[in-house]
């Protein structure tokens, strides 16, 4: 039962963390995904940011927030690809 309470708690960070950054950061995409469809084998936030020049200091604040893991990922021309874990 700690096991699903924890995977519970874990997709409520991730979606809290998604609409955060759909209010604050200029998103041109926002998903989060379950641990059984993550190759991060945890519920992930990926998000792709319109316009930056990296992560913005908001964005990194409304992530360690939620508590999230930001993983390696690089830029895509000139947008930047986020993927966070729970």
């Amino acid at each position: 039962m700690s096991s699903l309470r924890c995977t519970v708690e874990n997709r409520k960070r991730v979606q809290r963390a998604a609409r955060a950054l759909r209010e604050t950061a200029p998103t041109v995409l926002v998903e989060t995904t379950p641990p059984v469809r993550s190759e991060h084998d945890a519920w992930t936030l990926d998000a792709v940011l319109r316009d930056t020049g990296g992560v913005p200091p908001k964005v990194l604040r409304e992530l360690a927030l939620a508590g999230l893991t930001l993983q390696p990922t690089p830029a895509q021309n000139e947008h930047q690809h986020i993927v966070a874990t729970a």
